[in-house]
């Protein structure tokens, strides 16, 4: 079940949610510095990080799953935000060149479903980002925050996934090596802790941030998948008449109408 789109908001608005998003945009600049003339997709919940990249690229969308609910964005200009469902995105084959994944992958309901269609969006050489929640780490543990919810991965359990969906996974990085408290006191100390976290527990990270290309020269198996979508029908269809006798009595001078 997805996070809700309030609680989300509501999070990152919060000092602690601010000190999170600072971690995190952090080790995503130490592997994506710029993206001149890209084209760049956040899946999930990833606004907070998307103006950090948006400037360079040449044009950027905040894709947010159905089940988790959207906002506008950016704000005060004209909407880049589209309400999708993440095993059938609303792009061509090969139309994107770099996806942002956070708040997504751990409530994914088909995890490999959803690789599986974010490899079919990226362009050839493509390159995604997964920031998902860390299952060593204590904020997996806690549910006053987002990262609290959903299904947290291990290193392994992530590197497994990319490689069976055809990426190849490359550069990694850590965030949120500070305690999740609400305490003003333990918030003061948060930049203490990451730096000692670095060297002294870096695999009880908050979260995993890890980079991944997509592959070419190993073909994914081709299997018939039923749309997940559900058409219900405008018009219903009208009966006709099941015996010659019926049509016979109808006058010449009124032949039968189409409905």
């Amino acid at each position: 079940m997805h996070a809700d789109i309030v609680d989300l908001r509501e999070f990152y608005h919060s000092p602690l949610g601010h000190l999170a998003e600072h971690s995190i945009t952090m080790a995503l600049a130490s592997i994506w510095a710029r993206l001149p003339e890209e084209r760049l997709v956040g899946l999930g919940y990833a606004v907070p990080y998307l103006d950090r990249f948006r400037e360079d690229t040449e044009r950027t969308f905040a894709f947010m799953p159905a089940g988790q609910g959207a906002v506008n964005w950016p704000l005060g200009e004209a909407s880049a935000t589209a309400l999708v469902f993440d095993e059938e995105l609303p792009l061509p084959d090969a139309s994107i060149d770099r996806i942002l994944m956070v708040h997504s992958l751990e409530f994914a309901e088909n995890p490999r479903e959803t690789m599986k269609e974010l490899w079919r969006v990226l362009a050839p050489g493509g390159r995604l980002i997964i920031v998902v929640p860390n299952r060593r780490g204590v904020w997996a543990r806690m549910e006053h925050t987002p990262f609290g919810s959903g299904r947290p991965y291990s290193r392994g359990q992530l590197t497994h996934l990319l490689r069976e969906t055809n990426f190849t996974p490359g550069s990694s990085a850590e965030a949120l090596l500070f305690p999740p408290s609400k305490h003003r006191a333990m918030q003061k100390l948060r930049s203490a802790f990451e730096r000692l976290g670095r060297r002294l527990w870096p695999m009880f990270s908050g979260v995993l941030v890890v980079e991944a290309q997509k592959r070419l020269y190993q073909g994914l198996p081709v299997a018939a998948r039923a749309s997940r979508r559900v058409f219900v029908p405008v018009l219903a269809p009208s009966g006709v008449p099941s015996t010659r006798t019926s049509l016979n009595r109808r006058p010449l001078d009124n032949p039968p109408q189409r409905r």
